[in-house]
């Protein structure tokens, strides 16, 4: 419905929703992929093929998660980026690395865990470890070709607002538009139709295959619910409202206002926040998929509930009073 007068655009949102959401994925994403990377680190040598994969998830959280303390900065400032241009592209760079990188690689989990299901006969023994680090370097360079564009689009427009923007400034929105709606097709679209598919087919052979074992069906059934869930809380909402609030500020710049202009631009903030917490919620990965890093986190609680025991034990012992006879 058309709006005379354009609506109020609240772009404090961004300022109070942001920094909390950014502190937190920092802590705990730098926590848990540092775990898992140091894991993954100590056993080297007995590196499957697809730990090569899950590795490279973890070294795409942790280029990002390197990140946020500027973004901290910058929104606890008001949206006031004091650390130049060069450096606001080169942290949406590392984003967009991280986003798409993430995708690219849980796409190549779910391709090599079809192969193995579905296909085992054919992958044994032909699919190596120098295979699968090739496949990384292609995923690295496709997602950094994808995501070199963006750079060349003003993120800061002469920094006359302060800003760095993670799209672009309000001149070249309606080319932006155009070009991440190519980018969330190829960068998006597909690896998640494939990934989908790939895990569907695994998920039927399974059901149907009555010799299948149970330990196996349960770790595929683990991983495809962890698939689903980066995907329906991270990367859907991200790319559908990303694109639509893009939309509404083309339209804006063409003196065509929406009343839903403002709710697009929140929820797209919101969809902001939710995308980081892939490079939090990625290591459910290593959790799945490596035994050693099962062990040492029963051991931790083990440990962690031995030394409750003790300091709640030694705090309820009685304290013995000394009485003196006058």
């Amino acid at each position: 419905m058309l709006n005379k007068s354009c609506p109020h655009v609240s772009f404090e949102f961004e300022q109070t929703f942001l920094p909390p959401v950014y502190i937190l994925v920092f802590i705990v994403g730098l926590v848990a992929n540092g775990w898992g990377l140091k894991s993954l680190l100590n056993n080297w040598k007995k590196l499957k093929i697809i730990n090569v994969f899950v590795f490279n998830l973890g070294l795409a959280d942790i280029l990002y998660l390197l990140t946020l303390p500027f973004l901290v900065v910058y929104y606890l400032m008001g949206s006031k980026w004091i650390f130049g241009d060069v450096l606001c592209k080169i942290t949406r760079f590392c984003f967009n690395l991280n986003l798409y990188g993430s995708i690219g690689f849980l796409t190549c989990i779910s391709v090599y865990r079809y192969l193995a299901i579905v296909h085992p006969v054919r992958v044994m023994g032909r699919i190596t470890i120098l295979h699968s680090l090739g496949i990384s370097v292609l995923v690295w360079l496709l997602v950094s070709i994808q995501s070199l564009p963006d750079i060349f689009f003003s993120k800061t427009f002469g920094n006359e607002t302060g800003k760095c923007y993670d799209t672009t400034s309000g001149i070249y929105v309606e080319d932006y538009l155009k070009y991440s709606l190519g980018w969330t097709l190829t960068g998006f679209c597909i690896p998640f139709l494939i990934a989908l598919g790939c895990y569907g087919h695994v998920i039927v052979v399974l059901c149907r295959t009555n010799n299948t074992d149970k330990v196996l069906k349960q770790r595929s059934l683990r991983l495809l619910f962890i698939l689903i869930l980066l995907f329906s809380v991270c990367y859907i909402p991200y790319h559908v409202l990303k694109n639509l609030n893009l939309w509404s500020r083309v339209l804006l710049n063409q003196k065509l206002c929406r009343e839903w202009s403002n709710g697009v631009y929140m929820a797209h903030q919101i969809s902001r926040g939710l995308v980081c917490l892939n490079s939090a919620l990625n290591p459910l990965v290593y959790l799945h998929g490596d035994e050693n890093i099962l062990a040492q986190l029963r051991q931790l609680i083990l440990r962690a509930r031995r030394t409750f025991r003790r300091l709640s034990n030694s705090s309820s012992v009685p304290v013995a009073q000394s009485t003196v006879e006058v």
